[in-house]
């Protein structure tokens, strides 16, 4: 069969304030051996484009600016869709249903299935949990079968893989690693409890620390001014997040006991020294006699649920086996 150059996959990571999409080049043929295993790999050519969510925060909103966003891209590729993955990271129901996303509201009650089929007619689409694509990303990346991913953006997402496959929130969903406890009497959180993780170390919340320290409201950009000023308001402002994500790492390592804890999200990857903070932290923590994970930095940076997002959609456009 001759090269289909027209046609792409794309992977769309949603997030909450903003989407990432990048559209590669689709296997050159139908089971193209080993197309979709790289998930890495750089495409022989690819198309990215970034969306910032209107203010506001309504969903139809949102999804007509992720419309004008694919539309763009598609114009700017010239390439048909054939299939499209998606990294969510609210909660869907077996229907498709949004039921929860604190970090968009409106989105509850949405139909993410029927949303997705007006925005990509004629494609395959699936989604997934954004930490669970990110961590099989990055699991497949540094080549680990047992692998914890904590994504730090907006707020704190993850995944689990065992035995090279994500671990299933038996049956309830993916493993919640952003509202894991990690102090009882800890901020409340966007879910209306008190002390998860998210509340502690997300990007948002090491900010507001910043500004109580500081005295003023600060931008991230002025955040790592201040750490590499070595300002007080900054270190104390992130110290904190940097425990919270060691409690998590060294807690999930007493349950699955994972080789690798990988730090990863658009926040951690772009706080030098943090990912060290966060390994001295699991070192201090860690229990006696048991070895904790080893801490790496995402080897996708911040698009480690995009590039999962991406190998999703190349698993839509592999045909089954054929049996006799």
């Amino acid at each position: 069969m001759p090269e289909r150059t027209d046609t792409a996959v794309l992977g769309v990571d949603i997030g909450g304030t903003k989407v990432a999409l990048r559209a590669e080049r689709a296997a050159s043929a139908p089971g193209d051996p080993g197309a979709y295993e790289q998930l890495g790999a750089a495409a022989s050519r690819s198309y990215e484009r970034t969306l910032t969510w209107p203010t506001g925060g309504d969903a139809e909103a949102d999804v007509a600016a992720l419309a004008g966003a694919v539309d763009a891209l598609r114009a700017e590729s010239g390439w048909r869709l054939a299939a499209v993955g998606v990294a969510m990271p609210g909660t869907t129901d077996p229907t498709g249903r949004v039921t929860v996303w604190p970090g968009r509201p409106s989105w509850a009650g949405l139909r993410l299935d029927k949303s997705l089929r007006r925005l990509f007619p004629g494609s395959r689409t699936a989604w997934a949990d954004d930490g669970d694509l990110a961590a099989l990303a990055e699991a497949r990346h540094v080549g680990a079968d047992d692998v914890v991913y904590l994504g730090v953006g907006t707020g704190v997402g993850g995944g689990v893989v065992l035995g090279g496959r994500p671990l299933p929130g038996a049956g309830r969903g993916s493993p919640e690693v952003g509202h894991m406890v990690v102090a009882v009497d800890g901020p409340r959180c966007d879910c209306g409890r008190h002390g998860c993780l998210q509340a502690i170390a997300s990007g948002p919340a090491t900010l507001r620390r910043a500004a109580a320290g500081r005295g003023a409201a600060v931008s991230f950009a002025e955040l790592r001014d201040g750490l590499a000023r070595d300002r007080p308001w900054a270190h104390d402002a992130v110290r904190p997040s940097g425990t919270a994500l060691a409690a998590a790492v060294v807690s999930l390592g007493e349950l699955v006991d994972p080789s690798v804890a990988v730090l990863g999200g658009g926040f951690a990857a772009g706080l030098p020294g943090f990912v060290g903070l966060v390994e001295r932290e699991v070192a201090r923590l860690a229990r006696p006699g048991r070895a904790a994970p080893a801490v790496r930095a995402a080897a996708l940076g911040g698009l480690s649920s995009l590039h999962g997002a991406v190998a999703l959609a190349r698993n839509l456009t592999v045909p089954p086996p054929a049996y006799p």
